[in-house]
């Protein structure tokens, strides 16, 4: 069962879930991304969406709480800060775990991760795939709107990781996903330190490591909408030091 999270002073009745699909979308003030990505993930009655907001001052929560009124399929989970992008993965994980759904799947608000492929991401694990990764690095992937300097980063991070780990997927960092449940149910999520964006390097790394298969399918990802990107110094430095950390057995 699936509960539906408000402000930590108001009590929600927990609701009946019965799509096989839990979509978990992290926010920080996307107020202006999240009011039109829900309507395009609920297209698909396969889907619902949570929505992990650490409280976003520009009243994102208060617009998912509007939404979530009239829908079932949407549920708020409404922290009372901001707790980090790992972190909100793993609550978002925590509750789809509580539900009957068979597909986790994981996505950014800001429509870099078009909602067109969350079917792809979905079917490739219904073929047998472990976990299905939206790739902006395999033949018919890629990304717009780039300028060369953020295409080197992000190539070079993809590489620099993808070696030091030994990791055989081209988009190491990639964040659009589709896990089996067994796959979240399988891991320690107390294990996991990372909590900028080097989580998505980590909770690939144990995935593997556990002996799950992975497939890769296909994106075009695009510069965000609206709004501005959460990448910083720190988060990179933390990326940068945790595959280390991983390599040597230190975390």
């Amino acid at each position: 069962m699936l509960a539906t999270h408000s402000a930590p002073q108001t009590r929600t009745r927990p609701r009946i879930i019965v799509a096989d699909c839990t979509i978990v979308v992290p926010t920080y003030n996307e107020a202006e991304n999240i009011g039109q990505l829900i309507p395009r993930i609920l297209e698909n009655p396969r889907f619902n969406v949570l929505v992990v907001d650490d409280n976003s001052p520009d009243g994102t929560s208060d617009l998912v709480r509007t939404l979530a009124a009239d829908e079932p399929r949407v549920i708020l989970h409404h922290r009372p800060g901001k707790l980090g992008f790992g972190s909100a993965y793993l609550a978002g994980f925590r509750q789809a775990l509580a539900s009957p759904s068979e597909f986790i799947l994981q996505m950014d608000a800001d429509f870099s991760h078009d909602p067109r492929y969350l079917d792809a991401l979905v079917q490739a694990v219904e073929a047998g795939a472990d976990i299905a990764i939206g790739s902006r690095y395999v033949s018919g992937g890629g990304t717009t709107d780039w300028g060369l300097v953020r295409r080197l980063i992000s190539r070079s991070g993809n590489l620099y990781a993808g070696v030091i780990l030994g990791l055989p997927v081209a988009d190491v960092t990639g964040g659009f996903r589709c896990y089996r449940r067994e796959v979240l149910e399988s891991l320690n999520f107390g294990q996991i330190r990372s909590n900028g964006y080097a989580f998505q390097i980590e909770l690939l790394y144990r995935t593997l490591r556990a002996g799950f298969t992975v497939a890769e399918v296909p994106i075009i990802f695009p510069d965000r909408r609206v709004g501005r990107s959460k990448m910083s110094r720190r988060i990179m430095a933390e990326a940068l030091i945790n595959v280390w950390k991983l390599r040597l057995g230190l975390m």
